[in-house]
């Protein structure tokens, strides 16, 4: 089953995807000589691109991305069980809950060694490349991906099957629950007071630490950074002589390892084996819709989907009415549909949000409309991939103009999120903050085009529920390059991109998206048919 996991995983995009990041964040751990960028930073210092130094810093940087991107790799091996009918298959056989919970985690530690593995491969090829120390030590290269990323990896793979199995986690909220966990180990994680050594990034600075000084360099009046950051001036090179784990640093990542499994027994407890009879109705409500199952052919082949190249049929007794006739009636179902589910308590939630934005003063409008444009994640994961998560493809690929219906589901996504921001605007329209609410227009373009680029080209929402929160938080932290709404101010003024370049990549994702939907949404006809002239 392990092996059957892991051969299943590594031929879907998402595995590629993330691969593809994860080899160029090594690649920009050992960057060139005179590069700005850097993902560590020793007080202004690196070290010499030798086996252990680049072992390190590739282990570090690969480890960082993974427990994040990692998990939304390996997270649906459950969810596929469910969807193909397997895990019933499974759960009438001799194998108990224990050893399918063990044998799924056993999966996901598979898939994330594989790209340890590519990684670690990489970082051979760049310590070359560089040529700084063309000697390649094997165990100094790899003993930091054993003892530092190895149990990062393990514990991913143990809270991807625990989201999995538990019915509150399993959905979209898992999603947005694991982004905000990543992202406070990424940070809280790098401190030497962390709980269980965090990352073993203190154990590591120090070690730097302890070679800056015994060759007479003064790291007093820097620190240690990890993370893709721009230096003003290119790092200056040290030698260091390697890296020996401590005892203490080996004792927290055995128990890191005790408590990932831990984590993958305790779903027995809850777990309803799938037996959708043990399901609750909360559980139930939680469960992200599900593909339906693709209808088997027959045998003499796939039969031609005639209905897409039928003309649509007037109604008796009207004239026809040309597809864009009916584009606003269509963007009121989309928004229908976008919208349905919403319990009371989220649209309280929104009005208080809104009404927080009138009463504060106008100086926290760009806080608030934070706030605003957050709340709102769940559902605008669902743009872009809600038809294929109904099974409703086909029925909705009969719509006469696909162009109006794709256009539509936008539009949906751009009111929702207008209707999210519309008590911030109206602060900063008062306070004739102009250059406040342009960056608002753009941004209330951005996000849904966003969302629905990367819920048509992945067709699950996923990619937008982990990349989202990530962007958001920048934002929050003040980082202009990246705000795309206008709350990074200098002076009264956003700081960020302008608005017109703002909107200008939500078209581009929006053209995107709209050509991968076109090459999609041509008609596939039996093999050796012939189209028509």
């Amino acid at each position: 089953m392990v092996l059957g996991d892991l051969r299943e995983r590594v031929r879907v995009p998402a595995y590629l995807v993330a691969l593809l990041a994860t080899v160029g964040l090594g690649y920009l751990a050992v960057p060139a000589v005179g590069s700005h960028w850097t993902v560590v930073d020793v007080a202004g210092y690196r070290g010499v691109y030798d086996s252990a130094y680049v072992g390190m810093v590739t282990a570090l940087a690969s480890a960082l991305w993974l427990t994040l991107a990692g998990f939304y790799v390996v997270r649906n091996t459950v969810a596929r069980d469910r969807w193909t009918g397997v895990g019933e298959l499974l759960a009438a056989t001799r194998l108990g809950t224990p050893g399918y919970l063990v044998a799924k985690f056993g999966g996901n530690v598979a898939v994330l060694v594989s790209m340890l593995g590519v990684v670690a491969a990489t970082a051979v090829v760049m310590q070359l490349v560089r040529g700084e120390a063309p000697h390649v030590d094997p165990v100094a290269l790899l003993t930091p991906y054993v003892v530092l990323a190895l149990p990062l990896m393990v514990l991913t793979a143990a809270a991807a099957v625990l989201f999995e199995a538990t019915p509150l986690l399993r959905g979209g909220v898992g999603n947005v629950v694991w982004s905000v966990v990543a992202l406070a180990l990424m940070i809280v994680g790098q401190s030497a007071q962390a709980p269980l050594g965090g990352l073993g990034v203190g154990n590591v600075a120090e070690s730097f630490r302890d070679s800056l000084g015994a060759q007479g360099i003064d790291a007093a009046g820097g620190g240690f950074s990890l993370g893709l950051t721009y230096v003003d001036e290119p790092l200056r090179t040290f030698d260091w002589s390697g890296w020996t784990p401590t005892g203490d640093l080996v004792a927290s990542r055995l128990l890191i390892v005790g408590i990932a499994l831990a984590l993958v027994l305790l779903p027995v407890l809850w777990f309803d084996r799938f037996d959708p009879a043990r399901g609750t109705g909360a559980a139930k409500a939680s469960t992200t819709p599900v593909p339906a199952p693709e209808p088997r052919a027959a045998a003499a082949g796939p039969a031609p989907r005639a209905w897409r190249g039928l003309p649509p049929t007037p109604a008796p007794g009207r004239a026809p009415r040309s597809a864009w006739g009916v584009f606003p009636r269509l963007v009121a179902g989309e928004l229908r549909m976008l919208l349905s589910g919403l319990g009371r308590w989220w649209w309280g939630v929104a009005a208080a949000i809104t009404v927080a934005a009138l009463a504060l003063p106008a100086a926290s409008a760009p806080t608030v409309l934070l706030v605003a444009w957050i709340w709102p994640l769940l559902v605008w994961s669902r743009l872009g991939s809600r038809s294929r998560l109904l099974g409703l493809d086909d029925l909705l690929g009969s719509y006469p103009s696909p162009a109006g219906r794709f256009l539509a589901e936008w539009t949906a996504g751009v009111l929702l999120t207008a209707a999210a921001g519309a008590g911030p605007l109206l602060r900063m329209l008062a306070a004739g903050d102009s250059a406040g609410a342009a960056a608002w227009a753009a941004g209330a373009v951005f996000v849904p085009s966003l969302a629905f680029a990367l819920g048509v080209v992945s067709r699950v929402g996923r990619p937008f529920q982990a990349l989202y929160p990530l962007l958001w938080y920048l934002v929050v932290n003040g980082f202009a390059p990246l705000d795309f709404l206008g709350a990074a101010r200098v002076d009264g003024q956003p700081a960020g991109p302008h608005p017109l370049w703002v909107a200008a990549v939500a078209l581009g994702l929006l053209g995107a998206a709209g050509a991968v939907a076109a090459i999609r949404s041509r008609p596939h006809l039996p093999r050796g048919a012939a189209r028509p002239a």
